[in-house]
């Protein structure tokens, strides 16, 4: 049997969890559609890259059961892998287009899809989870409105996500936040201007929050080139102050030339890679490594590293 089920997946929570784990019960092969950038723009103010939001995904369903993940610009999906699915999971939101995919279904003499339908699941404030609220920092991933208060001072989804990643493997459940903030240092930060840009966020964030997490990224003329360096700042409620960096890496000499005679790290890619949309995927460092390290996971290095003072070992 195959099942599919389908979504934005802005940002994973239990009431995915619940769709995606039906598909898996149901199915001995499941395909799963994920909105292309285009779709998931519709009626959002912001979304997270396609990217991003398939790396997600992956790390959820690797290792559950076999499965397939396909782009979709529309309800139907590309009939290439719907045509010969049996079972559509879809929640009680969602019935109407199921039925809508049967009836289109129906015109070109197809079967009709069994439509698996999952209960909506709930958040602590009553209403059912949604993306949105969670990237507004109302609750956590599951709905929990008591856990530790994050502000991030950055509205930057790869930022936000690292922060999300690190802080879930610490405390568990967490709201996370982004926050416009000024860094109060140039767009393209050098030397100790990083580390600065970090602290400022992390003061501009704090507000009412139990923790503000501030980072930057810079560039450092050290060793043997131009290296880049990401700085993070942690402030809580108490006062207390703490600093980390990720792992640093040389930017070929044809970007460091360009920098140093003052443009962005994102504009030199771009002048010398093309138009690659870096800054919305893998980050330089995903491309310059052949996508054996992304932005994000360098981002959760500085993070931690922030966190070892807090983590209580004497």
């Amino acid at each position: 049997m195959i099942s599919a089920v389908a979504g934005t997946f802005n940002i994973l929570h239990d009431g995915h969890k619940a769709l995606l784990d039906r598909a898996l019960e149901v199915g001995d092969l499941v395909r799963v559609g994920i909105t292309s950038d285009r779709m998931a723009a519709e009626g959002r103010k912001s979304f997270v890259s396609l990217y991003n939001r398939k790396a997600e995904l992956c790390s959820y369903l690797d290792g559950k059961g076999e499965y397939e993940l396909f782009e979709i610009d529309d309800i139907f999906g590309p009939a290439a892998m719907m045509d010969d699915v049996d079972i559509l999971v879809v929640s009680e939101e969602t019935l109407g287009n199921g039925k809508k995919i049967n009836e289109e279904r129906a015109k070109r003499g197809l079967r009709p899809l069994e439509l698996s339908v999952v209960p909506l699941v709930k958040a602590q404030t009553g209403e059912k989870i949604s993306a949105s609220s969670i990237l507004e920092g109302s609750y956590s991933r599951s709905g929990k409105r008591d856990v530790m208060d994050i502000a991030v001072g950055s509205v930057n989804h790869v930022k936000v996500a690292a922060v999300r990643s690190v802080m879930e493997r610490i405390y568990g459940e967490v709201r996370v936040v982004g926050v416009e903030v000024s860094s109060g240092v140039p767009l393209q930060p050098f030397g100790d201007q990083t580390h600065q840009g970090s602290v400022n966020r992390a003061k501009a964030a704090l507000g009412d929050h139990d923790m503000a997490v501030g980072i930057e990224a810079g560039v450092f003329e050290i060793l043997d080139g131009l290296y880049d360096i990401q700085h993070c700042t942690i402030l809580t409620r108490d006062g207390r102050m703490t600093f980390g960096q990720g792992s640093g890496f040389r930017y070929p000499d044809t970007v460091a030339d360009l920098v140093k005679k003052g443009m962005t790290v994102g504009d030199a890619m771009k002048e010398v890679y093309g138009n690659t949309e870096i800054g919305k995927k893998q980050g330089a460092i995903g491309l310059l490594s052949k996508g054996l390290l992304d932005r994000k996971t360098l981002t959760e290095q500085s993070v931690m590293a922030a966190m070892i003072p807090r983590l209580g070992v004497e």
